[in-house]
C-alpha cells in the first residue's frame, strides 16, 4: 500500500510541476509559485476545518512548518529555473538532489535498512530519473536554481515524515502556510508581481492544491514504507510530464528517455517486490 501511495504522490507532483512549469514561461516563476502555494493553503485549510480526527502537538506543527519552508524554497527556485532553463535539465537536477539527500539520511542517520532488492531499485531509480527527463542535453541555464530547489524538496520530504498520522490535518495546513511565508518575501525582493491575470493565477492555484494532495499522499506513504523508499517512488514524478507529452502533445521519446522509462519501471518492480 505504501508503494501505491508514493506512486500516486508522484503522479500528482508530476502534473503540478508540468502545469506550473508551463505557466512559468508566461509569468514570473516566483509569482506562479506564490499562487500555487496559496491554492494549496486554501485547499488544506478547507479540509482541516472539516476534519475532526487527531490532535497536533507543537512538535508536529514544527515539522510541518519546516517541511513547508522546504516546499517554498523548492517550488520558488524550481519554477524560476524552469522560466530560464531547459526543463529536461533543471527538473532532473532538482529531483536527484531531492532524492539523494533523504535516502542518504535515511540510511545513515535514521537506521533504515532496505532489503537488497529495494536497494537495487533505489540505485536504479536515480539514473532513471535523469534519463527520463532527457539526460544531460539542453541548456545549462537555471542549474544553480535547480540545485537550491533540490535542497528545498529534500527538506520537504524529510520534515514531513516525522509527523504522526494521528496529528490530524493541521500540520499540513501549517506546512502550506509556511511555504507562502517563504515565497512572499522572495517575490517582493525580486520585484515579482503579486497580481497576475486569472488565466494564470487560477490554474496555478489549482495545480498547487493538487501539489498538496501529493504531499499528503507522500506523508501517508512514509508511515507504511521506509522514508528512503517512499521518497524514491514519489520522486519519479519527472516521468509524468514526459508521458503526458507523449500522449497528448504527440511528442516522441528519445532513446535516453525510453531507457529511463524502462529503468523506472524496473526500479518500481524491484521496490514493490521487496
Amino acid at each position: 500500500m505504501g508503494e501505491l501511495l508514493a506512486l500516486a504522490s508522484a503522479l500528482c507532483f508530476g502534473i503540478t510541476h508540468l502545469v506550473n512549469g508551463v505557466l512559468s514561461r508566461r509569468a514570473p516563476g516566483l509569482s506562479v509559485s506564490l499562487y500555487a502555494q496559496l491554492g494549496g493553503t486554501v485547499a488544506t485549510l478547507a479540509v482541516a476545518l472539516g476534519w475532526s480526527h487527531g490532535t497536533a502537538d507543537a512538535g508536529a506543527l514544527g515539522w510541518g512548518a519546516l517541511s513547508g519552508a522546504g516546499t517554498g524554497i523548492g517550488v520558488a527556485f524550481l519554477y524560476r529555473a524552469m522560466s530560464t532553463g531547459a526543463l529536461s535539465v533543471v527538473v532532473p537536477v532538482s529531483d536527484v538532489g531531492a532524492v539523494a539527500i533523504p535516502v542518504a539520511i535515511g540510511l545513515a542517520l535514521l537506521g533504515e535498512r532496505p532489503t537488497v532488492i529495494a536497494i537495487a531499485g533505489i540505485v536504479l531509480a536515480l539514473p532513471a530519473i535523469w534519463l527520463v527527463s532527457g539526460g544531460s542535453r539542453g541548456r545549462a541555464d537555471g542549474v544553480r536554481d535547480a540545485l537550491v530547489a533540490g535542497i528545498g524538496f529534500a527538506t520537504q520530504f524529510l520534515a514531513m515524515a516525522p509527523i504522526p498520522v494521528d496529528a490530524g490535518f493541521w500540520p499540513i495546513v501549517v506546512s502550506r502556510a509556511a511555504s507562502v511565508a517563504v515565497i512572499l518575501p522572495l517575490a517582493l525582493a525580486k520585484g515579482a508581481p503579486l497580481c497576475v491575470r486569472p488565466g494564470l493565477g487560477f490554474p496555478a492555484a489549482v495545480a498547487g492544491a493538487l501539489g498538496s494532495v501529493a504531499i499528503v499522499l507522500y506523508w501517508l506513504a512514509t508511515h507504511q514504507q521506509l522514508v528512503a523508499v517512499a521518497t524514491v517512488l514519489a520522486a519519479l514524478y519527472p516521468a509524468i510530464p514526459v508521458l503526458l507529452a507523449l500522449l497528448f502533445l504527440r511528442e516522441r521519446l528519445t532513446a535516453r528517455q525510453t531507457a529511463g522509462v524502462c529503468a523506472a519501471g524496473a526500479a518500481i518492480a524491484l521496490i514493490a517486490l521487496a
